[in-house]
């Protein structure tokens, strides 16, 4: 079943009704300030940090689901109800939000009166613009009111839901002209303030919610809409909020537009005030001066989509499917910018207050978008390689706001260090910019203490080295990727975490899958030597990579498939041996990526078991069977109810890992058969059953053993989104950046008769057109570039900004 279709023309997907199987959201804002908005108008923003700069209150797991936005109430002669649908839920005469990229259209119309909402962030500013435009489609003339409504943060998301004793006593505002300003704290500690500001003169206005909304009332029914008149109410303490009221009259056919701003502003310390305790409003009021009428947010509108134009014009595909072209140019990319914002931090599954950026999550998040901002995936390379211990180990996390280590985590995640190279050669390759590797960047974010990015990766290198276990495989400390297997844990206290309780320096438990990426990452790390004329080192490298690669066909093949790991004792997981979990995903994947197996043919029968026994009609199980009972030795993956997350649910950050294996063993029809079972273009039809947003990938998918398989959890925030991408536009498609030019290496579904690639890469731009006269699944058998025949599958670097016909014949 669907509930809203797309709009390849505009970049939009267009939902059509207000009752989704589950709230269906976008995301507002690339640089700084940023918003979470759902198709009925509910979600918060924040600036930089969704924990530590939360400026307007959500609640999450509420009833009715989504509960707080940017609401507009409409009283039509004492008929309440609101565009969005929610929170007041009156049935409404038409409905339609309109998702594009970066910004979200909602209109409802009820009795005659159309109200179109546009809520967006402009480029490089700090704040919210909401357009409302009202149209009387009557015959005849219309009085109404008008009520705007956000609920204000107190700032720091944790401490506004928990510290009541402390902020019913700070709530602070002031009231100027149409602008409501936020100032709890402003007073004491904090240089930042906020504001809801509209373009129009106000009738009244609210900023204390127990006046507004009644303190037994709730979103639907609050007081002073359904009164019809403000109270213009001052808030001292309590809850603080931002309501402006007009009393609006509106001829047959007329239309009235009012500009809503929702800003954040920071002032020097030297510059906060303008008298006692009245807040200097001049980067306020400057704000404002930018919004004041259509045309300007007309402009900002255009300036936006230019960018977004800019962004997913380096990666164009043309194919013969529709839903493969909205995906690789359109949606899949977008999905990738939103987790380079907000890594696993905030979306309606992560409440931007539990975790911040993750160490492995940005590097592998970089993967998805370097070729659009490489630039900015640069500044992340150096802010996460500053979380680094000079061991080679790190903070799993840091907050953006500051760019420090979460110490509440820690560290000892023992894949975390790796990636930081895959991270760092996939930039080089985007970019040629080797300057980066003599960068010198701190270690633990100490500026006393730093050295070259390139000595980072050394340290990243060797910190796997340099902890092996009894089988010279590398030790897996609190976890290595998977934060559910947590072989050190042995937890049996309610509320203690598994990824942090226990001894993260076991020596015993060991990581096939991190022994998988030491060979699949590991030669990146050597080629970065070598160009810098550091042979003697290289070599060392690749000794130390052959050796890993032999200890895993020694230690970590089951015979017909790569084991996961050994635990505490030395016992194997993911063998045949086991009674439960027999086979994992992870080193599957991982493993045949990094080459293991595919002279021997341990590659092939190791995927042959994958489709055995992972494969559902909805994804790649992580593991099978599934277990059933709580076995502390294993940690929280045996926690799960059979079927879901980590035991034995599809965990779609890792079937891109098995679609680009099987192109290694040059299986391009069954590569693309996987990519389609989980990306979302191709679920629409089964939007009731998969209940997340059908134009984003989810993190999780219920498997084969659970109640409702099919069912997905965790849409928008996983490292599906930039693997996937990976997956389809340089391993299936086989457009990949590489050292010294563009590798063309495409594996693709016989019965495909070609498709065409526009790739800018390094100040050219190559139009590819890709013909498959022969149905083969893999092999170039020519490559013309203007023209002229060239030897090998590596496309010169022309930087000569100009544009290069490619020509590829499979065969």
């Amino acid at each position: 079943m669907r509930f809203g279709y797309f709009d390849d023309a505009n970049r939009e997907y267009v939902i059509e009704t207000p009752k989704t199987p589950y709230p269906w959201i976008n995301y507002l804002g690339n640089e700084s300030f940023f918003g979470l908005i759902s198709n009925t108008s509910g979600g918060y923003c924040f600036y930089k940090d969704a924990r530590l700069r939360r400026v307007t209150r959500y609640r999450y797991n509420n009833i009715p689901v989504d509960n707080g936005g940017r609401y507009f109430y409409i009283n039509d002669n004492g008929d309440v109800w609101t565009p969005g649908w929610m929170p007041v839920r009156k049935d409404l005469d038409a409905y339609e939000c309109r998702h594009g990229l970066g910004y979200t259209k909602i209109r409802g119309e009820r009795n005659g009166l159309s109200v179109s909402q546009l809520s967006f962030v402009p480029l490089k500013f700090d704040g919210e613009v909401h357009q409302l435009t009202i149209k009387n489609k009557s015959n005849g003339e219309k009085h109404f009111k008008l009520f705007s409504f956000i609920e204000w943060c107190l700032w720091n998301a944790w401490d506004d839901m928990t510290n009541f004793q402390r902020n019913f006593s700070t709530g602070e505002v002031e009231v100027e002209g149409s602008a409501i300003y936020h100032k709890t704290e402003y007073r004491e500690r904090r240089n930042h303030y906020a504001f809801y500001w509209a373009n129009t003169p106000v009738d009244g206005f609210d900023t204390d919610r127990e006046a507004f909304i009644g303190l037994y009332n709730g979103f639907d029914c609050p007081q002073a809409v359904l009164a019809g008149q403000a109270t213009n109410s001052i808030a001292h303490g309590w809850q603080p909020i931002a309501s402006h009221y007009f009393d609006l009259t509106l001829k047959a056919g007329e239309e009235k537009t009012i500009i809503f701003v929702l800003g954040y502003v920071e002032n020097p310390e030297e510059e906060k005030w303008e008298s006692l305790n009245v807040i200097n409003k001049k980067r306020a009021k400057a704000m404002q001066e930018q919004f004041k009428s259509p045309d300007q947010v007309d402009k900002a509108m255009q300036e936006l989509r230019a960018y977004w134009d800019e962004l997913l014009s380096v990666y164009v595909l043309k194919s013969d499917d529709d839903k493969l072209n909205r995906m690789v140019n359109i949606w899949n990319p977008y999905q990738c910018m939103v987790t380079f914002n907000m890594s696993r931090s905030a979306s309606y599954f992560e409440s931007g207050i539990g975790r911040g950026m993750g160490f492995r999550d940005s590097n592998q998040d970089l993967l998805g978008f370097v070729h659009q901002i490489p630039e900015r995936a640069r500044e992340r390379i150096l802010d996460i390689a500053a979380t680094q211990f000079e061991d080679g180990g790190c903070y799993h996390q840091y907050q953006p706001l500051t760019k420090k280590g979460n110490h509440d985590i820690g560290g000892g995640f023992n894949d975390d260090p790796l990636w930081l190279i895959l991270a760092t050669a996939a930039y080089i390759k985007e970019t040629g910019d080797y300057s980066i590797l003599d960068e010198q960047v701190p270690f633990d974010c100490n500026p006393n203490n730093t050295a070259t990015l390139l000595e980072h990766l050394t340290r990243s290198f060797y910190h796997v080295v340099n902890n092996l276990g009894p089988h010279g495989l590398p030790l897996i400390g609190r976890a290595d990727w998977n934060d559910c297997l947590n072989l050190n844990c042995f937890s049996t206290t309610p509320d203690e975490s598994f990824q942090t309780y226990g001894d993260p320096n076991g020596r015993v438990a060991e990581s096939i899958f991190i022994a998988g990426m030491f060979v699949f990452i590991g030669p990146e790390y050597s080629a970065l030597l070598r160009y810098k004329g550091r042979n003697e080192e290289a070599d060392k490298a690749d000794k130390l990579i052959e050796e890993m690669k032999q200890k895993i066909y020694e230690h970590g093949y089951d015979g017909e498939w790569f084991l996961r790991a050994y635990d505490a004792f030395g016992r194997k997981i993911g063998s045949k041996e086991n009674e439960e979990g027999q086979i994992f995903i992870e080193p599957q994947g991982m493993c045949v990526m990094a080459g293991i197996g595919v002279e021997n043919g341990y590659a092939i029968k190791a995927l042959d078991a994958v489709k055995e026994r992972l494969e559902t009609p909805y994804g790649i199980v992580l593991n099978d069977p599934p277990y059933q009972r709580y076995d502390k030795s294993k940690g929280e993956i045996t926690s799960y109810p059979p079927g879901y997350k980590e035991n034995a649910g599809v965990f779609c950050h890792n079937n891109p890992w098995i679609i680009c294996a099987e192109t290694v063993v040059g299986r391009g029809t069954r590569a693309f058969e996987l990519y389609k079972k989980i990306t979302p273009s191709y679920l629409q039809d089964i939007s009731d059953l998969h209940k997340t947003e059908p134009y984003v990938y989810s993190q999780m998918v219920a498997g084969k053993a659970a109640a409702r398989p099919g069912e997905a959890k965790n849409s928008w925030l996983t490292g599906t989104a930039a693997w996937t991408f990976t997956a389809i536009s340089q391993w299936i498609l086989g457009i990949q950046p590489d050292y010294n030019g563009l590798r063309i290496n495409p594996c693709i579904p016989a019965d495909w008769k070609g498709y065409t690639v526009r790739r800018k890469f390094r100040g050219a731009t190559y139009n590819i057109t890709i013909s498959n006269p022969n149905h083969v699944e893999k092999g170039v058998k020519s490559i013309t570039v203007d023209g002229k025949e060239i030897s090998g599958n590596i496309l010169p670097v022309f930087n000569d900004g100009k544009e290069h016909d490619v020509q590829v014949v499979m065969g």
